[in-house]
């Protein structure tokens, strides 16, 4: 999560960007590092994401959506405490300064989108809400290009190869298809992580990484205590059993703490963009998790769909 400084850090403009592609001054040597490990981190928060949808699909039926959400970001802060806590408190200046960006990304990558995805898991499959998550990178392309950066026909191609395998996969074989209630909350949610995903970019330099992470986890939490207490009050609570509380420590844990600062990482590598490309991966993961732990048969029309999702990421992600 802490920015890499590809140009002089004198300046805002230098500051505002962030490797996109590996250029910078360091040269060919230089480079292909950072842009191949922000590919592998920005992969790794894939998968354990496609895990998450899978877990809130579980807990569907158990946890009411706010309270899964409250407690997912408690867990989250809990397990990034014992590494975040002294950089968190060294920068508590910093923080303070810039309280308002942080507040905003938390309110969009925390509060705001987590609720989203647990309240369509209400209504709709794991498969279908790891497929609509991947329209995400379509909105984070268009935020980059709004800011300036040029996408590259070969971006630009795999961007739209993959796309067609999307809504392909979503229309079960057509462009032609309906949302329901829980296709809607997670379209909401796409919009929402790249919004989030989008100010990572203008997350400020000397914000440390693991400060801004623990941070945002707390003031999501703080920001969901209301809606968690009116819950409490209508639905009442929720029994904790061991399948429930291994689905919260996973989200808690893997999903939030691990996932979150994989993803991070990988947007101040590559940008918003390139790592959105890779997001394209998810709904193939989650796929895969639903033959392996659910079952689900994956037909020719899902294999098609999903040969275009991963050509479409290997077009995108090549320098």
């Amino acid at each position: 999560m802490d920015r890499v400084r590809t140009t002089r850090p004198t300046t805002p403009a230098g500051r505002g960007r962030a490797t996109s592609g590996g250029a910078g001054p360091a040269g060919p040597s230089g480079t292909a590092g950072p842009a191949g490990l922000g590919v592998l981190l920005a992969l790794t928060a894939t998968v354990v994401w496609s895990g998450s949808f899978v877990a809130t699909r579980g807990m569907a039926d158990s946890v009411p959506p706010v309270q899964a959400v409250f407690w997912r970001w408690i867990i989250a802060a809990v397990a990034v405490a014992p590494f975040a806590a002294r950089q968190a408190w060294r920068q508590r200046a910093l923080i303070r300064r810039h309280l308002g960006f942080t507040a905003l990304a938390s309110l969009f990558g925390v509060a705001l989108y987590n609720t989203l995805v647990h309240q369509a898991g209400l209504t709709t499959s794991a498969s279908n809400m790891g497929m609509i998550m991947a329209a995400s990178p379509v909105v984070m392309a268009l935020y980059a290009r709004l800011g300036g950066e040029r996408l590259g026909l070969r971006r630009t191609a795999g961007l739209l190869l993959a796309v067609l395998g999307v809504l392909l996969l979503v229309g079960d074989g057509s462009l032609g298809f309906d949302f329901g209630a829980g296709d809607l909350w997670m379209l909401a949610a796409a919009l929402s992580f790249a919004t989030y995903s989008a100010l990572l970019r203008r997350k400020p330099a000397e914000l440390g990484g693991l400060a801004f992470l623990l941070t945002t986890f707390v003031l999501g939490a703080l920001m969901l205590a209301p809606a968690y207490a009116v819950s409490l009050s209508a639905q009442g609570g929720f029994a904790v059993t061991p399948g429930t509380a291994g689905m919260l420590l996973y989200v808690g844990v893997m999903s939030s703490a691990v996932a979150f600062l994989a993803w991070n990482k990988a947007v101040s590598l590559i940008g918003a963009a390139r790592a959105g490309v890779v997001y394209y991966l998810q709904p193939v993961c989650v796929a895969g998790l639903g033959l392996l732990l659910l079952g689900e048969r994956t037909g020719p029309t899902e294999l098609l769909c999903m040969a275009l999702i991963l050509g479409g990421v290997g077009l995108g992600a090549r320098r």
